[in-house]
């Protein structure tokens, strides 16, 4: 299962500059910074400084052990410069450190003077992979194709032919889910199976699956879409999402038992 990633923040980057992170950790800086080009382009340039300072201060004693002192004073001006580099990077974790004490001690002020504030539960959900945007819009155009007498179902389902085309694998479907339409969508990872299933308790629901791309192990999970909601889930290189209307309730349900057929 892939872990939680915490958040690249300046320190990280520092650290970074500073070869004071480990191979994971540096492997994700790299991933930010692939992404972010100012942030990349403010890090060369430390990188360069940082390199610089070293060619310096090892020329100096280089020279040193062939010339005496001769440039002792390249060598102190490196290190003082180093050594400014460094109380800088320390006054901005202190500023950021301030700033955060700051707005904790302003928040026990308002608290003593208004009184207990009452404070609202909230549920911080992670954001759902881009597999489940592209289920989601699948499931509208299979309601698009439903309402258009002209289009065709195709109810044959076979398990063996769909996994033989794009190697995916299918979940077993309970007995009381009937297949009204299988469709093979493209996505922007690659062919993706659209299945649309009439069930007793949920009604029309979509079964999508897709290749995402990545290896990974995800428990069913509810992402709410407006109308439209899906309980996501991957197991190895394949990832599903069952969808269907928001005032289901029963779609994390149907995406635990879909799950465990697969195991």
């Amino acid at each position: 299962m892939t872990a939680t990633v915490d958040p690249v923040t300046d320190i990280d980057l520092d650290a970074y500059v500073d070869d004071q992170v480990d191979v994971t950790r540096r492997i994700e800086v790299e991933a930010f910074l692939s992404a972010r080009p100012e942030a990349a382009a403010r890090v060369m340039s430390d990188l360069r400084t940082r390199d610089e300072l070293r060619v310096a201060l090892a020329g100096s004693a280089g020279l040193a052990g062939s010339k005496g002192m001769a440039r002792s004073a390249t060598a102190d001006a490196a290190r003082r410069l180093e050594r400014g580099l460094a109380r800088g990077r320390l006054f901005g974790v202190l500023q950021r450190a301030a700033a955060v004490a700051g707005f904790v001690a302003a928040g026990w002020l308002a608290n003593g003077i208004i009184g207990p504030m009452s404070v609202t539960k909230v549920v911080a959900s992670p954001q759902p992979p881009a597999y489940v945007d592209e289920a989601v819009q699948a499931h509208r155009t299979t309601l698009v194709r439903e309402s258009m007498p002209s289009q065709p179902e195709a109810p044959n389902y076979n398990a063996g032919e769909i996994r033989a085309a794009t190697a995916i694998v299918m979940p077993s479907l309970p007995t009381d889910w009937r297949v009204r339409d299988v469709q093979i969508y493209p996505s922007r990872f690659g062919p993706s199976v659209e299945m649309a299933v009439e069930t007793k308790d949920m009604g029309l629901v979509s079964l999508f699956a897709i290749r995402p791309g990545t290896f990974d192990v995800v428990k069913p999970t509810i992402a709410p879409s407006g109308d439209i909601s899906s309980a996501y889930f991957q197991i190895g290189d394949v990832a599903y999402a069952v969808v269907g209307r928001s005032e289901v309730h029963d779609l994390g349900r149907a995406a635990e038992t879909l799950a465990k057929t697969l195991y």
